[in-house]
């Protein structure tokens, strides 16, 4: 396995936080998938250099069987995620909130960013 492929299949460090991102409107929304984390001790969501920066820590409950053996495929440790921003997206406009395992992120764009989009414009390629 050559050096690029081990940077990418790395599991040092804290594993990553699947996320939808859509535009609703002139909204963003980013939504994570957080079951079994209580939002008020567990996450952290920060603003810092244009990203918003999703981070959680899942505990692990020790609980033993007896009989039959046991198994457990949950996820536990450390969690983050880094989404670049529009910018011009204020801080003080960024709502939370966290509903049934689900963290949902809120920001209205800027004006210049919630613009209709525009058709596909080719560019071409020129031979040296």
């Amino acid at each position: 396995m050559d050096s690029l492929d081990r940077m990418f299949d790395s599991t040092n460090g804290p594993a990553p936080i699947r996320v939808e991102e859509f535009l609703d409107g002139k909204t963003l929304v980013v939504r994570a998938e957080m079951p079994g984390v209580d939002p008020d001790k567990d996450v952290k969501i920060t603003v810092e250099d244009g990203y918003l920066n999703i981070s959680a820590e899942r505990q692990e409950k020790e609980e033993h069987k007896d009989k039959g053996g046991f198994r457990s495929e949950f996820r536990y440790g450390s969690f983050n995620r880094s989404i670049l921003l529009p910018e011009g997206v204020k801080e003080e406009d960024i709502k939370a909130s966290y509903t049934n395992g689900v963290l949902e992120v809120r920001t209205p764009l800027p004006e210049a960013a919630a613009a209709e989009p525009t058709a596909p414009k080719n560019i071409p390629i020129t031979r040296g």
